[in-house]
């Protein structure tokens, strides 16, 4: 099935302009089980109440009877389960996201495996989130790359207010059609989009957006935003503006870096003009026009200023210096990242205050370096040491609660092998 997918990649790739007329048959009892295989089974159940291992129990004959009833015409697709999640530290209300059936995500999946082949194709290289061989490290590198290297000294910092919420779902279908003409995948796509989400016992469907939390709703996104920002900035903004200018996007979250001011003033204008067409909005008060990068930093210095500072994927970029006094892009974990993570581990070692010591140090253990993978760059040493002193006061905090007649001292603690916990290292030399 791998090798029919790559035939399929190799035709989009070859014409540019072919609709595909005959997908469906792809979405056979071998292909399920091999989508299976490579799906996280370790999901929380629908509105049905199913659980991954239960469906596994019986995975030859699911696979057959989904494929029976897609066959002829009859699979229904279930309203997704709402949950609320916390924003984060600091943020007030709640994300939804919507958890699809064990059998639906499993469908949605197979058709964003097929979707993925077709549209790979056409996604272009300034995009790089919920793709696959793409991660945001890779984001990282392109955009210090952009403002080491390029005449940029303006950046324009970007948020879609409530993106997921909004995506139209008329253009969405015109998107898709644009590359997919098999009427099986298109009537499939049009009902999980009318399927609503199941609230409280009640069922809601929305006119518009794409629930977070199914396979198939980052592709959608990502789909959305190719035709409405990607291909419109590259083929037609481009050409209007007089100087350079960047894209770097990682799912809904994107910046532009431009050479001159009026030309990000411009794009301002007419983004915010496409964006209403298709009925997205900018967050005024996280889009923000600044001075950043190695033209600002000296406009700056003749001041005594220093550029301002921009967050992008978790990380805070600095404009600074390397070891030979030319300029560099810092970045170091962002604030936000960080009190993310620590509130995490503080909820945890709270709800597991009674386990043994040494769990609690494999569990931690494992946390820091999870948080040392991604935000192992350059520099950020000194902050992530940080973060790990103040989990060990978290630590201690917890084991101190434990009893008024503790002996936690840190003259007894710094020579326990149980309370030892990594360093950070640089995981990450050429983002």
């Amino acid at each position: 099935m791998t090798t029919k997918l790559e035939q399929i990649r190799a035709k989009a790739i070859t014409d540019r302009k072919l609709r595909f007329t005959s997908l469906a048959h792809l979405i056979t009892p071998e292909f399920l089980i091999e989508t299976w295989r490579q799906m996280n089974r370790r999901g929380a159940s629908g509105v049905d109440g199913e659980t991954t291992t239960e469906f596994e129990r019986e995975l030859e004959t699911r696979v057959q009877d989904i494929c029976a009833r897609l066959k002829a015409g009859t699979y229904q697709t279930p309203p997704v389960r709402r949950v609320e999640i916390s924003k984060g530290p600091g943020k007030v209300g709640t994300r939804p996201l919507g958890i699809p059936t064990v059998e639906d995500r499993l469908v949605q999946r197979a058709v964003a495996r097929i979707l993925e082949a077709v549209f790979e194709a056409d996604f272009l290289d300034c995009s790089y989130g919920f793709r696959p061989g793409r991660n945001p490290h890779q984001a990282l590198r392109s955009l210090r790359a952009t403002l080491v290297t390029k005449k940029v000294r303006h950046l324009y910092e970007a948020d879609i207010r409530g993106y997921f919420n909004h995506i139209n779902h008329q253009w969405l279908r015109r998107m898709v059609a644009h590359r997919i003409a098999d009427r099986v995948i298109l009537r499939l796509i049009g009902k999980w989009l009318r399927a609503g989400v199941m609230q409280d016992g009640v069922v809601i469907r929305p006119e518009a957006g794409t629930p977070q939390g199914g396979p198939l709703s980052p592709l959608l996104a990502n789909v959305y935003l190719h035709f409405v920002l990607d291909l419109w900035f590259e083929k037609k903004e481009r050409r209007r503006l007089q100087g350079e200018a960047y894209l770097v996007r990682f799912a809904d979250d994107f910046v532009v870096s431009f050479q001159y001011r009026r030309d990000m003033e411009k794009f301002d204008r007419h983004l915010r003009d496409r964006f209403a067409r298709f009925s997205l909005e900018l967050a005024d008060d996280k889009t923000r026009m600044l001075l950043f990068g190695r033209f600002a930093a000296d406009r700056k210095a003749e001041y005594d200023e220093r550029p301002e500072k921009f967050d992008f994927l978790g990380f805070t970029h600095v404009c600074g210096t390397d070891r030979r006094g030319k300029f560099a892009v810092v970045r170091l974990p962002s604030r936000k990242s960080c009190r993310k993570f620590l509130a995490r581990t503080k909820e945890w070692l709270s709800e597991h205050r009674h386990w043994k010591r040494r769990d609690q140090q494999r569990q931690l253990t494992m946390m820091l370096r999870g948080f040392y993978q991604y935000f192992g760059l350059h520099h950020c040493k000194p902050k992530l040491d940080a973060v790990r002193h103040e989990l060990q006061l978290q630590w201690i905090r917890v084991l101190r609660r434990r009893s008024q007649r503790h002996r936690l001292f840190w003259s007894y603690l710094n020579n326990s092998a149980w309370f030892e916990l990594p360093y950070a290292e640089t995981r990450h030399a050429t983002v």
